[in-house]
């Protein structure tokens, strides 16, 4: 069975975690068009440490960190944040990871935090990871044209939302389907 945490990012993470957002597989969908310094990197990373507003965990498969996962602008006063993560690892695309950080952290919003709205934003070109979100209960709110600068070229951006009483409906058949594939969720 495929085992999936996401634990909270420690000081040993720091050098794997710019080597991947500077891999072309994570820099390809990052709004960053630039390699990411050391100094900027270490800037971002020492930055994390007290700070209420964002939240970042490693996710780790079968005890090897294979990517990212985080919140930011979280928000009590609006009762909403926005979300991503990355798959740095290849090995573990398509064995259904992606659906279960996906659930854990819609999940970690609405039920541990207790907001009201969770939203995102994605590449347009990035149609794997918004169709997911789609799947989950998220819906299209926005499209943001040449919203960001990739590859020199204006790219636009799709920006997605999910209510809490959205996710209370759609929960109960994610849940079913991340069992039915072996997947251990409360």
């Amino acid at each position: 069975m495929t085992r999936i945490i996401l634990r909270d990012l420690i000081e040993a993470d720091r050098t794997r975690i710019h080597a991947w957002r500077n891999s072309p597989e994570v820099a390809a969908y990052m709004y960053a068009d630039h390699p990411i310094t050391t100094a900027e990197h270490d800037r971002w990373f020492d930055g994390l440490a007290g700070d209420v507003r964002r939240r970042y965990w490693i996710i780790e498969v079968n005890d090897e960190p294979v990517g990212l996962a985080n919140l930011v602008n979280i928000d009590r006063t609006t009762g909403r944040c926005d979300w991503a993560y990355y798959l740095a690892s290849p090995s573990v695309r398509g064995l259904g990871v992606g659906s279960f950080v996906e659930f854990w952290v819609i999940d970690y919003v609405f039920s541990v935090l207790g907001l009201r709205k969770l939203w995102c934003e994605v590449l347009l070109s990035n149609e794997a990871v918004w169709g997911l979100h789609l799947m989950h209960g998220f819906e299209r709110e926005a499209l943001y044209r040449a919203h960001v600068i990739k590859n020199g070229e204006p790219a636009d951006v799709v920006g997605l939302g999910l209510l809490a009483e959205d996710w209370a409906g759609r929960r109960p058949a994610m849940r079913e389907r991340l069992l039915a594939k072996g997947f251990d969720i409360a």
